[in-house]
Formats: C-alpha cells, sequence, structure tokens
C-alpha cells in the first residue's frame, strides 16, 4: 500500500507514538508543532490515517495507535533509537545532534540492517539523547547470536509483530512466540497461548490496566505487563485497509467480541 511506504506516514506513525509511549493521546496541535507543519495537513493526515486503520481519533482528545499502527510505529522507532545509539556511540556525535540525523537514516534502514545494527550495538536498550527505551525486537530469538539464523528463517520480508498488550477493544492477533522467564511463559502457555493461536482483545482497562481477551472459546483476564511477554502476529490484509470510519477502525459498529 502507497501509504504505508511514504516517509511522512512514518514520521507521523513515530510522532504519535512518543506521545502514546508516555500514555497520552497525540493531539493535532501538539503533532503540528513536533513534526512543524500545519494544523491542517496534520488534520488531513490523522484522517488518512485512521482510514487505514492505522489510528484511533477522538476530536478534541487526539490520536492513539492501534495494533497495527503500534507494529509500524515501533518498527521505525526501532530503527530510528538504533541509529541515534549508532551516530553517538560509534561515531562521536553530539546528543543534541543524532536526533535530527536519525531522522534522515531511518526510512532507508532495511530490517535486515536493523537487527544487524542491534547486535553490532550488543542490543542496547535505550536511546541516547533522551534515555527511551528502544522498542523490542520482533525476531524469536533469545540472544543477538541467534539473530543471522533468524533473520534467514524470516526471509526478506519481516511479520509484522506487536506485544499483545498494544491491542486495542477489537483487534486480533495470531500468537508468534512468547518471550520471557520461566514461569511467565509456562503461566501463558497453561492459558492455551501457544504458537500459532488466534487471540482477540475483547475489553481494556484504563491506564494500562488488565485487558480480557478472547482465546480457544474462553475469556481470560490478563494483566498488561504479562500480555506484554506475547508477541503477535498482525495481519496485514485487505480487512485492515477497509475505509470505514473516519476516527478509526473501532468507531460506528460494533466490536468484536508457543512454542513449548
Amino acid at each position: 500500500m502507497s501509504a504505508l511506504s511514504s516517509d511522512s506516514v512514518e514520521e507521523y506513525l513515530e510522532a504519535i507514538y512518543t506521545f502514546n509511549e508516555r500514555g497520552e493521546p497525540a493531539k493535532n496541535v501538539e503533532l503540528a508543532r513536533r513534526l512543524r507543519v500545519s494544523p491542517p495537513s496534520v488534520t488531513q493526515m490523522i484522517k488518512r490515517l485512521a482510514a487505514e486503520g492505522l489510528v484511533e481519533y477522538e476530536p478534541y482528545k487526539g490520536a492513539t495507535l492501534t495494533g497495527r499502527g503500534m507494529a509500524l510505529a515501533q518498527k521505525v522507532v526501532r530503527k530510528h533509537r538504533l541509529l541515534e545509539r549508532f551516530l553517538h556511540d560509534f561515531l562521536g556525535l553530539r546528543q543534541d545532534r543524532v536526533h535530527e540525523e536519525a531522522c534522515k537514516l531511518e526510512h532507508s534502514l532495511s530490517d535486515e540492517a536493523a537487527a544487524a545494527l542491534c547486535k553490532a550495538l550488543d542490543s542496547p536498550e535505550t536511546c541516547p539523547d533522551d534515555g527511551n527505551p528502544i522498542p523490542p525486537c520482533t525476531l524469536d530469538v533469545e540472544d543477538c547470536a541467534q539473530c543471522a539464523e533468524a533473520r534467514e528463517r524470516e526471509g526478506e520480508s519481516f511479520r509484522l509483530l506487536t506485544q499483545l498488550s498494544n491491542l486495542k477493544p477489537g483487534e486480533e492477533g495470531v500468537v508468534a512466540f512468547i518471550r520471557g522467564g520461566t514461569t511467565a511463559c509456562q503461566r501463558l502457555l497453561d492459558m492455551g497461548l501457544t504458537c500459532g493461536t488466534r487471540v482477540r482483545v475483547v475489553n481494556a482497562a484504563p491506564f494500562r490496566g488488565p485487558i480480557e481477551i478472547a482465546v480457544r472459546g474462553s475469556t481470560l483476564a490478563l494483566g498488561r505487563r504479562l500480555a506484554g511477554h506475547v508477541f503477535v502476529e498482525i495481519e496485514d490484509d485487505s480487512t485492515a485497509h477497509r475505509r470505514i470510519h473516519p476516527h478509526g477502525p473501532h468507531h460506528g459498529r460494533e466490536r468484536r467480541g508457543w512454542r513449548r
């Protein structure tokens, strides 16, 4: 889809992500200020992103990323913050310069190159300019030593993955893998969250509270932190691109609803 290949779309998703990761919706006026564009331009793009199912928008409140929008945003934010770390730690750029330079490079950095960069940097956890966390790797690996083999398994195009905790009510995905300690993994497996299982978020408490999920014909409550161990694949099919409602995919319709 042409919209997803646009650098400007990636810039918007990245900007919205920076607000959402603080638990705030991204307001149009704040996006306009951050991206140095006019408010009408922001309004037009937000409507476009909502129509594509990438954001939920509430007038006068702001935009939040859908699960699919979050998965795409995490990819570009991860590349950006890895590049910041490389520019600062390896090339010696000042902290006040790395953000602007990373913005110029992130859109042309392939998924494979980003994975290799992460390995070369010894899997850093934060970026240098503001200490924000680098979004997690979405390869099913325990450490960087397994990265090359995992990239070969994935092929040329990486799957679109995000944590189950990022999905909104009505959204669903397919369990790709679980990452975490033995106790957490076993608990999730016992709930039926095995590799290849389809899971749907039925409800979500505010302020990053627990989520209610539908899996294998049952409805379960799951803490947001525990749900963060589950990586789900977001299917990129034509249903995700339906133009449904100008404020996002869940407005104006009823909300539906390891790997050993």
